[in-house]
């Protein structure tokens, strides 16, 4: 059986909404989404169902967060026009999905993820001794199997989780096998294209079944990936049908690494609302300089004639991510002589940092006023997120013998 990619650049990622946005999630995550939108199928989602995981002691914080993340990444350049942007709850399927793994995944896979330990040392003040813990991961690959996500944007530590995703599809394919009546389903899908079009897809697919030949199967997948009128799951079978091969009812998802995030926190270690060292995406301007104009310095620095040593100061490391060339050397050549002093230094972070904040800042009013287009815009990314996720929650049950009557 071959694992057919036959939806090229379909991408799934969500984010949990504990509190309001900051850079670090800009820089980490969405800067990145922004431009995946525009490469590939994207499917963004609120993990609501995942923040109370950790969180379920105080569902507040999740039901306030929603909408304000929400409008965080609309300002943020998300546009609903080229990504469907969804909230996981709305989309029941997902649940159920997560219901139907949890048959097939064996207890020590989840016990072996690595964060499964590591969150549990460092969230000590909380009782993660749950299911809803334990399974999180299996609910993840819920959320990416059930759209037949290509690929998952992750970082490092994440790769694990979606090793998992890969491994749980693999079980299932192998414990259910070819999808039934596959060959009369994929004939129905070859006449959805129309008579010519059909005709010409049996024509490449028996000269290449018949002689090999190679340029008849590139043709054929040019064929259907110009096809808008058939679904994901129809091309699947056409992909599948043409080369002989049958079709993976779930298919393993790849990794996308996403670059390191480079965003520090006020005190030099990563930004993190647990270690109060942020900066939000709408806070006011004069609240910014102040926490800029704050930050603490090379400790060796005490007075303004003070040599100092940028690599020991947090600022640098906002220099690294704001500031260009020309302004880094001259840092780096002025601040160890004491050329410069701390708040000159910082002056030219508050103006970087502000001239990346005022449009995100401003776009987001404009969501804020009108928090009716907010909910419309969710409203429509749920019902297009459920037909994807209906579509493949059926062909799950009928393969696992539960669409009975």
């Amino acid at each position: 059986m071959v694992n057919v990619n036959t939806h090229p650049g379909r991408v799934l990622s969500g984010m949990r909404p504990t509190g309001r946005l900051h850079l670090g999630h800009y820089h980490g995550v969405l800067k990145n989404w922004v431009n995946l939108q525009n490469e590939y199928e994207c499917f963004f989602f609120v993990a609501d169902w995942h923040a109370l995981t950790t969180h379920y002691e105080t569902p507040g914080v999740v039901g306030d967060n929603v909408w304000e993340m929400v409008i965080d990444w609309l300002a943020c350049g998300i546009n609903p026009k080229l990504a469907c942007m969804f909230i996981q709850s709305r989309v029941p399927e997902h649940a159920e999905l997560h219901v139907l793994l949890s048959m097939i995944t064996p207890l020590g896979w989840l016990e072996r993820v690595p964060s499964f330990k590591d969150q549990q040392e460092q969230l000590r003040d909380r009782d993660l001794a749950t299911y809803g813990f334990l399974g999180y991961p299996l609910l993840q690959s819920a959320d990416v199997l059930i759209y037949k996500a290509t690929e998952v944007p992750v970082g490092e530590d994440q790769v694990a989780h979606l090793e998992l995703t890969r491994e749980v599809a693999r079980r299932f394919n192998h414990l259910y096998g070819v999808e039934p009546d596959f060959e009369e389903k994929a004939k129905q899908a070859a006449r959805k294209m129309g008579k010519k079009n059909a005709r010409l897809y049996n024509d490449l697919r028996q000269r290449y079944q018949q002689s090999g030949d190679r340029e008849a199967l590139e043709v054929a997948h040019a064929l259907l990936d110009g096809q808008p009128n058939i679904t994901v799951a129809d091309r699947e079978r056409l992909f599948g049908y043409l080369d002989g091969s049958s079709r993976e009812l779930l298919p393993e998802p790849d990794v996308l690494l996403t670059p390191t995030a480079k965003m520090p926190g006020l005190d030099g270690r990563k930004m993190s609302k647990s270690y109060a060292n942020t900066i939000g995406l709408r806070e006011p301007t004069d609240e910014v300089e102040r926490k800029i104009r704050t930050m603490p310095t090379d400790p060796a620095r005490v007075r303004r004639n003070d040599p100092g040593n940028p690599e020991k100061c947090p600022v640098w490391e906002f220099h690294k991510v704001y500031s260009g060339d020309d302004t880094r050397s001259w840092v780096a050549e002025e601040c160890p002589k004491a050329g410069i002093g701390c708040i000159e230094c910082k002056r030219c972070v508050v103006e970087s940092v502000e001239a990346e904040l005022a449009p995100i800042r401003e776009r987001a009013k404009e969501y804020e006023n009108d928090p009716e287009h907010v909910r419309s815009i969710i409203f429509d990314g749920c019902e297009r997120a459920r037909e994807e996720a209906r579509e493949t929650l059926s062909e799950v049950r009928g393969a696992m013998g539960l669409e009975y009557r």
